[in-house]
C-alpha cells in the first residue's frame, strides 16, 4: 500500500481543539488504516492507504468530528509529493537563507488561476513566498510567528484549505516514511 501523510490543521494550538496523539493514533485503527504513527502534537500522521488523497482527507475529518466533537481541515499527501516538496525548495538554492525560516504550507488542492493571478506580497515585509502546484514555499526571516503569510492568508487568497509546517518537520515526516521502506 502506498504511504501517507496526514496534516491536522490547527489541534493542540494554544489550547484549543485538544487532540491527545494516542487518540489521534486510535481513529486512524478505528479507521482501519494500518502502520499509523504519529510525530509531535500538531498533528502529523503517517500511515498506508490506497484511493485518492482527498478522500482519506474526509474521512478522517469527519472521523476526528465524530469523535471529538469539533472540525479540523486534514490535507493528505503520498510519500511522492513530500518528497518532491521538499526537494524542489526554491529557497534552498540562495546564499544566506536561514533554514530554520524555512516553511511549507500545503494547500488541499491546486488553487484556481484567477486567485493565483491576484495574490500578492502584504506591503513592508521582508517575507516571501513561492506557489507550486499544492505547495507554497515560505521563506519567513523573522519567523512564522511574525509573519502575515500564515493559513488564513493563504485559504483567503487561494480559496483552499492550507496547513504549514516547518522545514525541520517537513523532513523528519519525510525520513519516517523513508525509514518504513526498509
Amino acid at each position: 500500500m502506498p504511504e501517507l501523510l496526514a496534516m491536522l490543521r490547527g489541534i493542540n494550538v494554544s489550547g484549543q481543539k485538544k487532540v491527545p496523539m494516542a487518540d489521534l493514533k486510535a481513529v486512524f485503527d478505528e479507521l482501519k488504516y494500518k502502520n499509523a504513527q504519529t510525530y509531535i502534537q500538531s498533528g502529523n500522521v503517517i500511515f498506508d492507504g490506497s484511493g485518492k488523497p482527498e478522500a482519506h482527507s474526509k474521512k478522517i475529518s469527519k472521523k476526528i468530528k465524530d469523535t471529538f466533537g469539533f472540525e479540523v481541515p486534514v490535507v493528505v499527501l503520498e510519500k511522492k509529493e513530500l518528497e518532491a516538496a521538499v526537494k524542489k525548495n526554491p529557497f534552498l538554492k540562495e546564499k544566506g537563507v536561514d533554514v530554520e525560516r524555512l516553511y511549507l504550507t500545503f494547500l488541499e488542492k491546486e488553487a484556481e488561476k484567477e486567485y493565483l493571478d491576484k495574490i500578492k506580497l502584504p506591503d513592508k515585509t521582508a517575507d516571501r513566498f513561492v506557489i507550486s502546484g499544492k505547495v507554497v514555499y515560505l521563506y519567513c526571516p523573522g519567523g512564522y510567528g511574525e509573519t502575515k503569510l500564515n493559513n488564513n492568508f493563504f485559504e483567503n487568497k487561494l480559496k483552499v484549505t492550507a496547513t504549514t509546517r516547518n522545514w525541520r518537520t517537513c523532513n523528519v515526516l519525510l525520513e519516517m516514511m523513508n525509514r518504513k521502506n526498509k
